[in-house]
């Protein structure tokens, strides 16, 4: 691994100089470092670029890892991993992607992630994006999230964008069977000219099955940020969507949210807020002897928390 590989690692995925668990190192487009342990294989796709990779049933405790990392321009990884979580297991899995510019090209990187989680299974997915360089390149993450959960499955994704990526578009598709649940809480700030585009679709196709959307950004200068999700209830579902953005400068927010009810006991729930950050709030911790700049930055941390 380069160096700044090992500098994106740090921030994406806690890296100390070591893995604990399965691991995949992405760096430019190959493979610089893997290990599988007894209940976790990494293997590599025969058909594409790309993993697979497969958790024996019952697994508990363990975490994989598989960051991506983009460390010049003129880089364009696109990368296709597999996931099969095997029944009753309850893992977490770690992933991420830092994008570095060294020149004017475009540095950019498309992850395409299946989940296929089988009865009574549970999956932590933990994810962060950021970019970094001084360079004029573009930095570019588009990631691609299909989730399939089966029978009293439940998925959780933490997903995290702070800074540094010029243009990103997160998708993310599910289907839900009997009882399945996904969790989904989503943070991003953009700034400058930066441009952030989130679209969720679910379908709560399971009786029983339910699904909880959490979206929280800032929007600031001149940056444009556009969310879109509709829930499908398709069977007896509760799905519930939360958009929240904060406005700073100029920065743009266009929120969609749509709601399918094709069951009569499809109960859906949306709530939106988009607004600047409320005087009294600076007001009261400029009493605190902050600065108006730090009262700022102190609401956005938290409200990003």
């Amino acid at each position: 691994m380069n160096e700044t590989t090992k500098e994106l690692l740090k921030i994406i995925s806690d890296f100390d100089g070591e893995f604990k668990g399965a691991y995949n190192i992405r760096e430019d487009g190959q493979c610089a470092a893997r290990e599988s342990t007894e209940n976790i294989k990494i293997e590599s796709k025969k058909d594409a670029p790309g993993l697979v990779i497969h958790i024996k049933p019952h697994t508990k405790g363990e975490k994989v890892y598989i960051p991506a990392c983009v460390t010049k321009s003129g880089v364009d990884d696109l990368v296709y991993n597999d996931f099969y979580v095997g029944e009753g297991a309850d893992v977490t899995i770690v992933a991420g992607c830092g994008v570095h510019t060294t020149g004017v090209e475009e540095a950019r990187h498309n992850g395409i992630h299946r989940f296929i989680l089988e009865k009574d299974s549970k999956v932590l997915y933990q994810e962060k994006h950021i970019g970094t360089g001084k360079q004029e390149g573009i930095r570019r993450i588009d990631p691609v999230t299909d989730v399939e959960l089966g029978e009293n499955s439940k998925l959780t994704m933490d997903t995290v964008q702070l800074s540094g990526v010029d243009y990103t578009t997160r998708t993310t598709r599910g289907v839900l069977g009997e009882g399945a649940k996904l969790i989904i809480k989503e943070r991003i700030m953009t700034d400058g000219k930066e441009q952030a585009k989130t679209d969720f679709y679910v379908e709560l196709k399971g009786e029983n099955s339910g699904v909880d959307l959490m979206s929280r950004s800032v929007a600031r200068d001149e940056s444009y940020q556009e969310y879109h999700s509709v829930i499908k209830g398709m069977n007896v579902c509760t799905g519930h969507s939360e958009c929240d953005a904060i406005l700073v400068g100029n920065g743009k927010v266009s929120a969609s949210p749509q709601l399918d009810a094709e069951h009569p006991d499809a109960a859906l729930i949306h709530e939106a807020a988009i607004g600047k950050i409320a005087g009294e709030q600076i007001l009261k911790l400029r009493t605190l002897g902050l600065t108006e700049e730090e009262a700022e930055q102190k609401i956005i941390s938290g409200f990003l928390k």
